[in-house]
C-alpha cells in the first residue's frame, strides 16, 4: 500500500494537465478513455463519450452520492481507504485496462473508500495515447495525457510512503 505523506497533499491539488472549466471544452478524439470519479464519469456519459475504464466510489466532494450508472461495463470492485493507493485498487486499474485493451471491454470500477488517487497509477498503467479526466472541485475538469504525464506520476508515487 502507498500512503500520501501530508506534504504531497498541496501538490496534488493542482491540475496535473489540462483546466476546463466545461465538460463541453474537452476533446478526448479517439483516445482510450479513463474517468476518475463520480462526476466525471456521469459527465462523460452524458456527452455521449463511453470510458474504457471508470473509476468511481459512489460519494461526491466526500458526500454518499445515491446516483445509479446505467452502463453496459464490467463491474470491478476495490478498496481503497483514504489518501492511499493500494495493492486492490492498482490491480483493479491494472486488470481493467488489459481487458479493455486486449479484449475491447469497458470496465467500471467502484471503490469501497476513496478514488481521487487512482489517477496516478491510471497514468502509469496505460497505454501512451490514454487520456484521463478527473474533476477539480469547484473548477471543472482536468484532461490528462498519460504519454505527457507519465513521468511526473511515477515522481510523485516516489514520494509516496510503502506500508
Amino acid at each position: 500500500m502507498y500512503i500520501l505523506p501530508e506534504e504531497l497533499r498541496a501538490e496534488l491539488k493542482r491540475p496535473l494537465g489540462e483546466l476546463h472549466r466545461s465538460f463541453s471544452d474537452v476533446d478526448v478524439g479517439n483516445s482510450f478513455l479513463i474517468t476518475v470519479g463520480d462526476v466525471t464519469t456521469r459527465n462523460a456519459l452524458e456527452h455521449g463519450l463511453k470510458p474504457d475504464v471508470s473509476i468511481i466510489d459512489n460519494r461526491i466532494q466526500r458526500r454518499d452520492s445515491d446516483h445509479e450508472f446505467r452502463d453496459t461495463a464490467t463491474i470491478l470492485r476495490s478498496r481503497n481507504p483514504p489518501g492511499t493507493v493500494t495493492e486492490s485498487l492498482w490491480k483493479s486499474i491494472e486488470e481493467a485496462i488489459e481487458g479493455a485493451t486486449e479484449r475491447g471491454e469497458r470496465f467500471m470500477i467502484v471503490v469501497d473508500g476513496e478514488e481521487d488517487l487512482a489517477v496516478l497509477p491510471s497514468i502509469l498503467l496505460a497505454p501512451p495515447d490514454t487520456v484521463i479526466l478527473y474533476g477539480q472541485p469547484d473548477e471543472g475538469v482536468v484532461l490528462v495525457r498519460a504519454s505527457e504525464t507519465s513521468s511526473k506520476a511515477e515522481e510523485l508515487m516516489k514520494k509516496f510512503e510503502e506500508a
